[in-house]
């Protein structure tokens, strides 16, 4: 039988407990449940007469709606008749996957559960009017980790306002947009922190010239990224006037931007030293602010970049905390992740990646070359990123049982009305048959939880710049 249950389940934690429920609409179901090993449960759903004769009753109701049978309107057509055109076997079987599909999910609902694997319902078998129905289902779920401690979390985050270094770092940025290059003497030579007006002449292996690498006069700085950084090597200290002569391997994956199309080759390059030039920022007076920036002095400038920082940190500082607490709180999980969560975890990240690529309108591949990885490199990543996030996960509901917080049936149904459904109430109910409404459940209350977290978390705030300042002082 093909079961369509839509959806992972999953029973309750409790072992050889009966759960007993009247269901608007419906009669009172029956489970036995059992705890096994590896984070599973069976359980053991009894459905009472009524409810299979009443499943019995509305599949031969829909089939006669759907097919036309000689001699009798649409809808009117007697069991008999039904039984003899699609097979009596064949209505029960399907009576019985409507009966399974619209019980479990009143198990999981009923005893807020949390699953993360599909259910397996194994062999079930058929049911038959008049008398009670009984199948098992197994299904993998979310495992109830401890954490080593419940005391509140200690975290650190940047100061809320724009510290000197911060502004300092921003002026910097700004002017050197407007530096410019001075010659320097004669025995200057050419390092980390200057440029050199040079001749360089390139050649392939068979005399050719490589015009893409030929300049007459190209002002060159090191680092840059436009040639390898061997022939960075190459020709860091010249002076002025000298003239090096040098051959280059470019290696197969070679990433500099006018090289990459010359991976395996071997270039032969002549570089000349006309002079090497030192940066010069403009001095930061109320003359040049006013004339260059449009401000009235250097402290106007300055505030104006101290408030945009601290409106920067007033929405990142709060997403730091989280992050902070929330890594804090995790290393604090006893015991491992599920492989089954963590790949449900991993398939909803990959869910939310490609979503966002096809967004950007960006493929995969390019995505993979501007981040300089490969597909292996990227799997590896997101299945951390997913045992990660799981781990999370589990500190948070840790977090929360230890706390008593839980979502109530009032907060799942403002949940809905909050998303701005055409017809909350009915999306609610959809999930609820559907066995879905954990996942809303779930997230409320780490959310919750969370909320928690943050509230209680002791926050120390740190200049970070001037920390790490002291401790290169130290060393």
């Amino acid at each position: 039988m093909a079961w369509s249950h839509s959806g992972s389940d999953s029973v309750c934690y409790h072992t050889s407990t009966y759960i007993h429920w009247i269901a608007e609409g419906t009669d009172q179901v029956e489970a036995k449940i059992e705890k096994l090993e590896d984070n599973k449960v069976k359980a053991q759903v009894v459905a009472e007469v009524k409810e299979v004769d009443d499943v019995v009753g509305k599949t031969y109701k829909t089939l006669a709606r759907q097919y036309s049978f000689p001699g009798f309107r649409k809808g009117k057509a007697p069991r008999p008749v039904i039984d003899n055109a699609i097979g009596r076997e064949a209505v029960l079987a399907s009576a019985t996957e409507d009966l399974v599909n619209a019980l479990y999910p009143r198990v999981v609902e009923e005893q807020k559960l949390f699953p993360v694997a599909s259910p397996d319902f194994g062999e079930v078998g058929t049911i038959e009017p008049g008398k009670p129905f009984t199948f098992e289902v197994t299904v993998a779920v979310k495992p109830e980790l401890e954490l080593t401690s419940y005391d509140p979390v200690e975290v650190e985050v940047p100061l809320a306002e724009a510290t000197p270094k911060e502004i300092e770092s921003q002026i910097e940025a700004l002017t050197d947009h407007y530096k410019t290059y001075e010659n320097a003497s004669a025995a200057t030579k050419l390092t980390a922190d200057r440029a050199a007006d040079i001749n360089i002449k390139a050649t392939k292996a068979d005399g050719s010239a490589v015009d893409s690498l030929t300049s007459e006069s190209l002002l060159y700085s090191l680092g840059t990224g436009l040639y390898s950084e061997a022939l960075d090597k190459k020709i860091e200290g010249i002076k002025k006037g000298e003239t090096r002569t040098f051959s280059v391997d470019v290696p197969e994956d070679e990433t500099a931007m006018l090289m990459a199309d010359l991976a395996g080759q071997t270039v032969s390059f002549e570089v000349t030293c006309a002079v090497v030039k030192k940066e010069q920022a403009p001095e930061l007076t109320d003359e040049w602010v006013s004339e260059t920036l449009g401000f009235d002095t250097v402290d106007a400038l300055k505030k104006e970049i101290a408030d945009s920082l601290e409106q920067q940190k007033a929405q990142v500082i709060p997403q730091i905390k989280e992050n902070a607490c929330a890594m804090q709180l995790a290393e604090r999980v006893q015991g491992e992740v599920p492989a089954s969560m963590a790949e449900q975890v991993e398939a909803e990240l990959l869910q939310d990646f490609f979503s966002q690529l096809q967004r950007a309108n960006v493929s995969f591949d390019s995505y993979l070359l501007q981040k300089g990885i490969d597909n292996a490199e990227f799997k590896e990543d997101v299945k951390r990123q997913a045992q990660d996030e799981a781990k999370r996960e589990l500190a948070l509901d840790a977090w929360a049982r230890n706390k008593g917080i839980e979502a109530t049936d009032e907060d799942i149904t403002l949940e809905f009305e909050r998303a701005g459904l055409d017809d909350p109430r009915a999306t609610e109910r959809e999930w609820r048959e559907s066995g879905r409404l954990y996942m809303i459940r779930e997230g409320l209350i780490r959310s919750k939880a969370m909320a928690d977290v943050l509230e209680t978390a002791k926050v120390t705030e740190v200049d970070f710049a001037a920390r790490d300042e002291k401790d290169a002082a130290s060393k």
